[in-house]
This record gives structure tokens, C-alpha cells and sequence, in this order.
């Protein structure tokens, strides 16, 4: 891997990693039509530290306050009872689909689920899901009337995402819009779901990001650590953007795009100007 790939990659990552439409996904397209190759599952997993911790400095209010009452609860049965304490269940619980799948079809993520064909399908699939959840969700339930049930589902929803092209938040916000969450809890929830399992995945990933392999662009150690680096800064500036952006409108921006790129993909496959 060049400088220059690991810059646009990591930009890429930023860019991506928030908004419903794919971060390895986008990550694979990019690699392999400008240069020629994937990117890699463990350099996509590794970055993701970085954008993570920026979800971690943006919500560091939130997460502070839920692990203080998550751990009171243990031993109070009348902080049991509080909202935040049954948030920080429905985090870990929810987060636990995506580091057992994770785990035993590793190998599969690393290979064949990187086809662009399935990158494809999936963009457009999960994109036609969204709308659908969009169009048909009730959006009446905010955070302080999440359940367990919700996340569960959304956890599994998350799962989902390690298939690139399904994205993880758009998978998570899917989910929460048809079990009728309003727009901006199901993204706020969505961003606390994934710090647990991306920061699993990202560390399990580190070893594997120096092997030699004939899955995706060999980084070197400076290149992935300024590379993180860099895809946390504009993560961060997405994060804001996205919780304004979800308040005010749809998300059937996100919908189309996710469906003309889908398309797109199908076409440059189909005249052979990018490879599988």
C-alpha cells in the first residue's frame, strides 16, 4: 500500500463510517477500481478505532454516565430501574451478534463476502429495506422507551454489516425506524451499539493487518496508525452532521444513493472495467 492509497482509503473510511451507506463497502469500490485492489477486511476493521473514537469523545458524556450507572446497578436494585441502566443492557446485549458472527466466519469475511457482486446487492437491497422502514415506520418511540427487544433485533441488525455493502449504521437505523424508533434515537442508539463490537474488531484485527495475504493492500505500521488517525477526525465531523442532518430530514437521500451506486457498481462489473 502507497502513502497515497492509505490517505484516500482513510478518508474514505471517515466519510462513510456513519452515514447508512456502506463504509467497507465504499472502501472496497474505491480500493479496487483506482487501485486495483481491495483494501482489505483488517485494514477496514482497523481504521474503524479510529472513527469509533470519535464516537467515544463526541458521546463521552452518554458513555461516562451509562458505565457509572451500569456498574451501580449491580449492586442497587433501585438504579435497576432507571432508564440508563437498562440502556447500557440493551448496548451489550445488542453488541453481541456482531462479535459472535464476527468471530466464527472470519474467514469468510476476509475473502469470499468481499465480492463486489455481493457489495452490489447488498447496497441496493439493503437501500430499497431502508426506504421501506422510512416510509412505513411509526417513528413515536424515543430513547427513554427503548427495550430490550430493540436492542436485540438491532443488534442482529448490526450482524448484518459484516457483509460490506449492508453498512452497519444503515442496517442499525433500518431496524430501529421499522420497530418505530423516531429517526434520531435509532441514529443515537446506533452509534452506542457499534462501540463496543467495532472496537472488538478492530483490535482482534491488528495482527492480521501486517500477515502477508492475498486479501487486499499491505499497509505499513505508520501508514494504518496515521490512517486511523485521520478517518477519526473526519468521523467526528460526520457524527455531528449526521445527528443534525436526521433530525430535519428522511433518510431517502441515503436510499437513492445507496441504489444508484449499487447500479453503478453492476455496470462497471458488467463492462469489466473493475474485477470481482
Amino acid at each position: 500500500m502507497s502513502w497515497l492509497q492509505a490517505m484516500v482509503l482513510a478518508v474514505v473510511q471517515g466519510l462513510t463510517e456513519f452515514l447508512p451507506i456502506s463504509s467497507s463497502g465504499h472502501l472496497s469500490i474505491v480500493s479496487k477500481l483506482f487501485f486495483g485492489d481491495d483494501a482489505g477486511a483488517s485494514f477496514t476493521a482497523v481504521t474503524q478505532i479510529g472513527t469509533e473514537l470519535a464516537v467515544v469523545i463526541y458521546f463521552i458524556g452518554d458513555i461516562v454516565r451509562l458505565i457509572a450507572v451500569w456498574f451501580r446497578g449491580l449492586f442497587n436494585a433501585e438504579v435497576r430501574s432507571t432508564q440508563d441502566y437498562k440502556l447500557a443492557w440493551y448496548v451489550i446485549v445488542g453488541s453481541l451478534p456482531i462479535g459472535l458472527l464476527g468471530f466464527f466466519f472470519q474467514d469468510y469475511i476476509r475473502s469470499t463476502l468481499r465480492s463486489l457482486w455481493i457489495t452490489g446487492t447488498t447496497l441496493v437491497l439493503f437501500g430499497v429495506l431502508m426506504g421501506l422502514a422510512e416510509r412505513y415506520g411509526k417513528q413515536l418511540r424515543d430513547q427513554a422507551r427503548l427495550r430490550l427487544s430493540d436492542g436485540v433485533l438491532m443488534g442482529f441488525a448490526q450482524a448484518m454489516a459484516l457483509i460490506p455493502g449492508v453498512s452497519r449504521s444503515g442496517g442499525t437505523i433500518t431496524a430501529g425506524l421499522a420497530l418505530g424508533l423516531t429517526r434520531a434515537t435509532a441514529v443515537r442508539f446506533s452509534f452506542l451499539l457499534a462501540i463496543p463490537a467495532v472496537f472488538a474488531a478492530g483490535l482482534s484485527e491488528i495482527p492480521h493487518v501486517f500477515e502477508p495475504s492475498p486479501y487486499g493492500l499491505q499497509p505499513t505500521g505508520a501508514q494504518m496508525i496515521v490512517s486511523t488517525i485521520v478517518a477519526g477526525v473526519i468521523g467526528y465531523a460526520v457524527i455531528a452532521w449526521l445527528l443534525r442532518f436526521v433530525e430535519r430530514h428522511s433518510v431517502y437521500l441515503f436510499v437513492w444513493y445507496r441504489i444508484v451506486l449499487g447500479g453503478l457498481v453492476f455496470a462497471l462489473l458488467g463492462f469489466g472495467v473493475i474485477q470481482p
